[in-house]
């Protein structure tokens, strides 16, 4: 059996490595040693692009904003949506990144980085955000972490924050929508998301075609219309996200896990030591935000 081969490595600025390998003429990107993208699993990549950017088919001069370039199939499925007339903006923190699609994935998808439609913005995705209000994005297409809950970057936490979709909401177009890809179902985020001023649409989307189950997920969010205003469109036909169980009446208590209950299966395999204080970080706030630190009223 033919050996891996690793091609290139960057130390991202959180300390994690980000590596490029290849295997019997396939690509393969690891984090920290996990993979994390590869060219025989792309169908969620091009899903992205289809369920964020088929809705601007024939728009004459559409703005795209893609954050994270991975081995660039969203891109080329965007290109292949958009017309002559569009701006396609690629935000990837790491040139490194960059010039590995230039040098090792030429064949792959590099060349589109050449495309007089695309320019590759080398900087933090959440920095172009905060500066697009001055000049918005029809569409939003964000495929940078593994979920929102399990980042390749520590600093991407504040992507996916209640803040963030104000930012998000102000880098958007009338009618413009924003796509999230995850790599499995994350419905705290669905319900921060859907709380914060969009409609949310949830599609389900496979790895590669011939995968029996569909794990990944792209979440589709639209700015809901203010009263009396023009309704805001909806994207293609997606799932619903899930509802979050309605809330406990005052007194009640949650049953107490049995002994022989077996422990919460870690979603998340990817993270760094820093991305799990984070998330606990996390919990704790929600929990006392909820009023888990007072004691019950008498």
């Amino acid at each position: 059996m033919k050996p891996f081969q690793k091609l290139a490595q960057v130390q991202s600025p959180d300390g994690s490595f980000i590596s490029l390998h290849e295997h019997d003429g396939e690509y393969y990107v690891k984090h920290n040693g996990r993979q994390l993208m590869s060219t025989i699993a792309t169908v969620s990549e091009q899903v992205l692009a289809d369920v964020g950017c088929g809705f601007l088919r024939n728009a004459p001069a559409p703005r795209v904003l893609i954050g994270g370039l991975g081995l660039g199939f969203t891109l080329k499925r965007v290109l292949e949506i958009v017309g002559p007339k569009a701006v396609v903006h690629v935000s990837e923190l790491l040139p490194e990144v960059v010039q590995w699609n230039r040098e090792f994935l030429k064949g792959v998808n590099g060349r589109f980085l050449d495309d007089p439609r695309v320019e590759v913005l080398t900087c933090d995705v959440f920095e172009v955000l905060r500066k697009a209000a001055r000049d918005p994005y029809d569409s939003i297409l964000l495929d940078v972490d593994h979920t929102p809950a399990s980042w390749v970057q520590v600093q991407n936490a504040r992507l996916y924050d209640r803040s963030s979709f104000g930012v998000v909401r102000r880098a958007l177009r009338p009618r413009g929508l924003v796509a999230y890809w995850s790599a499995g179902e994350e419905p705290d985020f669905v319900n921060r998301f859907s709380r914060s001023g969009f409609r949310v649409q949830t599609h389900e989307a496979k790895a590669y075609p011939s995968a029996r189950r569909a794990v990944h997920r792209i979440y589709v969010g639209s700015v809901l219309p203010k009263p009396d205003s023009e309704e805001a469109p909806k994207a293609a036909p997606l799932q619903p996200p899930k509802r979050s169980s309605p809330p406990k009446p005052p007194g009640s208590s949650s049953p107490k896990a049995s002994r022989f209950s077996k422990p919460k299966k870690d979603l998340h395999p990817f993270k760094t030591p820093a991305q799990v204080a984070g998330l606990q970080r996390e919990e704790r706030r929600r929990h006392e935000a909820k009023g888990g630190g007072k004691r019950p009223q008498r």
